[in-house]
Parts: structure tokens; sequence; C-alpha cells
């Protein structure tokens, strides 16, 4: 770690994060959840939201794929995944699904905005963003894709999603200074 010039996890816990809260509506699978937290532990996140079906720590197959992240990374449970966006709006984020939906802007040509707050929804493996959440959304992101299958695994689309925001919030602002 020292090499590497890494945080320790108290240090990570205090340092300046990425405007940015992970969502995540039903995930079935604790592998995916488990990736999603050490996605962002790597990019800083605020913290991530587990909603409804969604696995929470400590549980040994999050584990398996977070190594250790979820003890850097806040994270909270929600019962209600649209009752938890409702509460992201309040506290003055913007609210993206990343879900291919008509009228959806292709990931690449979306600019977030510094100094604004997003909360980026990810949804169930096979049913996506649940509908009701996806009527409270403020717009709709997506990763353009030009195989045969129709989806990503939900953990490769947080690595894509997080390293865009990443590289448009993070880098930008550090370039600027």
């Amino acid at each position: 770690m020292d090499q590497l010039q890494r945080p320790s996890v108290e240090a990570f816990k205090v340092q300046a994060k990425l405007p940015v809260t992970l969502v995540l509506d039903n995930v079935r699978s604790m592998h995916n959840v488990g990736s999603a937290f050490r996605t962002s532990d790597a990019f800083a996140l605020e913290r991530i939201v587990l909603c409804g079906i969604t696995g929470t720590p400590p549980h040994r197959e999050i584990e398996k794929t977070a190594l250790g992240a979820t003890q850097s990374v806040a994270w909270l449970h929600a019962a209600d995944t649209a009752q938890a966006v409702q509460q992201l709006r309040e506290e003055g984020y913007r609210i993206l699904a990343v879900e291919q939906a008509q009228g959806s802007t292709p990931l690449q040509l979306f600019a977030p905005a510094v100094g604004q707050k997003y909360a980026l929804v990810f949804g169930n493996e096979v049913h996506g963003v649940a509908d009701d959440v996806m009527g409270l959304v403020d717009a709709c992101i997506e990763i353009p894709q030009s195989g045969t299958k129709h989806s990503l695994n939900i953990a490769v689309s947080i690595g894509i999603v997080l390293w865009d925001f990443y590289t448009k919030l993070h880098l930008r602002v550090t370039d600027s200074l």
C-alpha cells in the first residue's frame, strides 16, 4: 500500500469524494454487490445505497469480490428504492438511471456538471431499474453496444459508468488546478 500510495481506510473515509452516490435497485448477485463496493472505493464515491433485496455486508459472497471495500465505502440499506431516490433528490442529487430506455442519452454524450451531485441507479440483473423508479429519474443514460447481447453485467456497467464520471468530473477538476 505504501508503494502504491493508497490511503488507509481511515484516510479514505475523510478524503474528498466524487459527488456520486450509487443506488442498487434489487440487485440479486452478492458478487455484483461486492464488485460495486470495490469499484466505488477505486473512484472514491460518496456512498452506496443498497435497496430492496440487494444484499448487505457483512456477507461472505460480497466480501469475496469487495476485498475489504465494505470497510472503506459508506453504505446504507433502504427497503424501498423509490423512497431512497426521493430522499436523494431532497438532498440535492440529480437522479440518473443507467438503463436502456427510449430517450436515453449515450454515456459518451452525457456531460456531468462540476458541482452537481449525482445518484446513479443500477437495476436488477434481469428486470433492470424498476418502472416506479424510472418514473422518478431526471434522466437516463446508457452504454452504447454493438454486439448481439442486449446488456452488460451490472458490475461491468458500474465500472464503465463510474470511470466515465471520474474522468469527466474528477480529472477535469484536478487538471484545472
